[in-house]
């Protein structure tokens, strides 16, 4: 935070500048917590809807197993050699970074900094693409599409905390405890749910892991326009 930073890198007008620009994003100064803080922040749609879907969107992929090396590796005709596995998955995080980049320069663009319609975008690919993964049975040029484009729906983390840091400007202590809960939830939830959805003993085809991913991918387009609807009312309402 520019107001209590200690770091020695810093000039004083370097931190003069990021509370001006705090103040221009509408972000409230820092307030003491108090009773009424936490029952005012509890009692708010926001630190459940947003932790909701950190969640979903956090744990709805399929980087939590190596499903595109194990498939090549598994992979009898064509047979590929070890360097062709640790290979060819890259295309895929290749993707994820141009994918996320796209996201974040289309919603501060045309979108008009809107956050949702990316997740939507994103979630409609993971669940086209683990559905199809999930039949199995699809022609081995359509399977190796869906190992790259299930990238589509990885980029969406900025902007679920940017939408998060949005929805709570009004308020420095309850931005703080949202985007802190819904960090710290998605990695609870994360440290065993790929235990149950993507099992080695399942592998290469990890069936209960795709269809996992898709009812989850499902759960974020409902999610998301569930905090659009909430916040909207919101902003009409002031």
């Amino acid at each position: 935070m520019p107001e209590t930073t200690r770091a020695w890198y810093f000039t004083e007008e370097e931190k003069a500048f990021g509370l001006k620009r705090m103040q221009l994003e509408g972000r409230k100064g820092r307030q003491p917590y108090t009773i009424a803080k936490f029952k005012k922040i509890f009692s708010s749609w926001h630190i459940y809807a947003l932790t909701v879907l950190y969640i979903v969107f956090n744990n709805g992929g399929s980087s939590s197993a190596p499903v595109f090396a194990q498939y090549l590796k598994h992979s009898e005709n064509p047979k590929y050699s070890v360097s062709q596995i640790n290979i060819y998955p890259t295309i895929t995080q290749a993707v994820v970074v141009v994918s996320t980049l796209a996201y974040a320069w289309s919603s501060d663009t045309f979108l008009r900094g809107a956050r949702w319609p990316p997740m939507i975008f994103g979630a409609v690919f993971n669940i086209i693409t683990c559905a199809s993964l999930a039949i199995w049975d699809i022609p081995t040029g359509w399977k190796w599409a869906c190992y790259i484009m299930a990238a589509f729906g990885v980029g969406l983390s900025g902007l679920c905390f940017a939408w998060a840091h949005e929805i709570c400007a009004e308020d420095n202590e309850e931005r703080a405890l949202v985007t802190a809960t819904m960090n710290e939830m998605a990695y609870v939830i994360q440290a065993w749910l790929p235990l149950v959805m993507w099992q080695q003993v399942e592998a290469h085809q990890y069936r209960k892991g795709f269809v996992g991913g898709a009812v989850l991918s499902g759960l974020l387009i409902v999610t998301a326009l569930v905090v659009r609807f909430l916040h909207n009312r919101e902003l009409e309402q002031k």
